[in-house]
């Protein structure tokens, strides 16, 4: 595998940068830091050139109070609108925040930068740095992926940038201002080196986190006691998935990297009879999981299957 960049680290801040404190960044910050639940729906971008159904979408969102709305960046290797270009949108004609998924597949250190800097002149400040799913997952297995880093590099980018340096120790001022979040997650195959991994993350300068869907609701409080013994914690944002069918329960168990679905979650949804009946259980069981983690989680950022923003709204009810 190609070798990631490694990214200084400046431990000094210019002399004339204000860095600006996480409070201060959007909306969505400022209640982390005050310890408010938050809120967010992931509505992925459209595979066309058509952005109305998606800001549509946005709006339903908005009028039910949801703080912001979750943009993936090319989930599982897919082309579609560009995610930036798709929450520049939202922000601006929706008027609610967004989480701009950023992974590092698709750009050289040089393009992240320049879209770093671009969409914070632009007006978004939240992102989530992931390293993103290799070209092999998705419809174009034979693209070059680039990884010049992965999630723990870019975070210590967005950091140097935060904190007035570039790559290469170029002043940036005045800094961004970027809410820095990054994936963690609770069901990962080896619990140890995922463990780490969320530390180097935190070292990095990460500021929160969102898991990957919870369905297992024990392996998401084994993760948090784990992680709660790094001298510096972040909040934690959870992920749920609202399932709407057996098959749409076996796909995530076996096709979609990192969510792991309990037996007792396959065998409660095989009992549907109907669809209208696979999405009440599938509310139902979203539901209890978000009660049994509420007390221990900084917000619930729910997925919405298929587009049906409906359904993540019903597990919030």
């Amino acid at each position: 595998m190609k070798q990631h960049v490694t990214i200084a680290r400046y431990e000094t801040d210019l002399p004339e940068v204000d860095v600006v404190p996480m409070a201060e960044k959007c909306t969505f910050a400022a209640k982390l830091a005050r310890g408010e639940k938050v809120t967010s729906v992931e509505i992925t971008p459209p595979r066309s050139i058509d952005l109305k159904p998606m800001l549509d979408k946005c709006r339903v969102c908005k009028d039910a109070g949801i703080d912001a709305i979750n943009i993936p960046d090319g989930p599982r290797a897919s082309a579609r609108i560009s995610p930036m270009v798709a929450a520049l949108a939202v922000e601006r004609e929706v008027d609610i925040e967004t989480v701009l998924h950023y992974c590092c597949r698709d750009r050289n250190l040089i393009g992240m930068q320049s879209d770093l800097l671009g969409g914070y002149a632009g007006g978004l400040r939240n992102y989530l740095i992931i390293t993103g799913d290799p070209p092999k997952l998705g419809d174009y297995p034979d693209s070059t992926a680039v990884f010049d880093v992965d999630a723990v590099g870019l975070t210590q980018v967005v950091h140097n940038l935060n904190h007035g340096r570039d790559v290469g120790g170029n002043p940036i001022n005045p800094p961004t201002g970027l809410l820095i979040g990054v994936g963690a997650n609770p069901c990962a195959v080896e619990p140890e080196r995922e463990l780490q991994h969320f530390f180097n993350k935190i070292d990095a300068g990460a500021e929160y986190a969102i898991t990957q869907p919870v369905f297992d609701p024990e392996a998401l409080l084994r993760f948090l006691d784990a992680a709660s013994t790094h001298t510096r914690t972040i909040p934690v944002v959870a992920g749920v998935w609202p399932l709407v069918s057996l098959r749409n329960a076996e796909f995530l168990n076996t096709e979609v990297p990192g969510v792991e679905v309990p037996a007792a979650i396959l065998e409660r949804m095989s009992k549907a009879k109907t669809k209208e009946d696979g999405r009440k259980i599938g509310i139902e069981i979203a539901r209890e999981i978000c009660e049994a983690i509420s007390d221990r989680v900084a917000g619930f950022q729910i997925s919405a299957p298929f587009g049906i923003v409906d359904l993540a709204l019903q597990v919030l009810e």
